[in-house]
């Protein structure tokens, strides 16, 4: 069973950066859309960023294209999103998230049900 453990939220100054680790274990890591999203304003979750685990294709969301950067590292099974020039916007839970590769990182991404989660990390940012 996947099992998702993210790291690295905190309490930061508008402009600052944090960097969210995100270490994964229970599944074949290369088959998988590995994915950061924070809670929605309204029902359901915004997505924020995802990539592909097989050939690193990433995907933003508009809200923080430019400010964020997803990577991964295969052979730590961990995958990172570093959040450059926060805004008090960006205040929230991020989760990590894993699902099996089978569609583009886009619409999975966008639309596709993320069946394994983590516990999530606060990020606040705040002056």
């Amino acid at each position: 069973q996947a099992h998702l453990v993210e790291s690295g939220g905190g309490s930061v100054q508008p402009g600052d950066t944090l960097n969210l680790s995100c270490t994964a274990s229970g599944f074949t890591w290369d088959d998988y859309v590995i994915g950061w999203f924070r809670r929605a304003r309204g029902p359901g979750r915004e997505d924020v960023s995802c990539i592909s685990m097989k050939d690193g294709i990433t995907y933003y969301s508009d809200r923080v294209k430019g400010r964020f950067t997803i990577s991964r590292d295969n052979a730590k099974n961990t995958m990172y999103l570093q959040m450059n020039n926060l805004k008090r916007e960006d205040t929230d839970v991020y989760f990590c998230a894993a699902a099996p590769l089978m569609s583009d990182v886009e619409t999975m991404c966008a639309r596709v049900e993320f069946g394994s989660w983590g516990q999530g990390t606060q990020v606040t940012v705040s002056s």
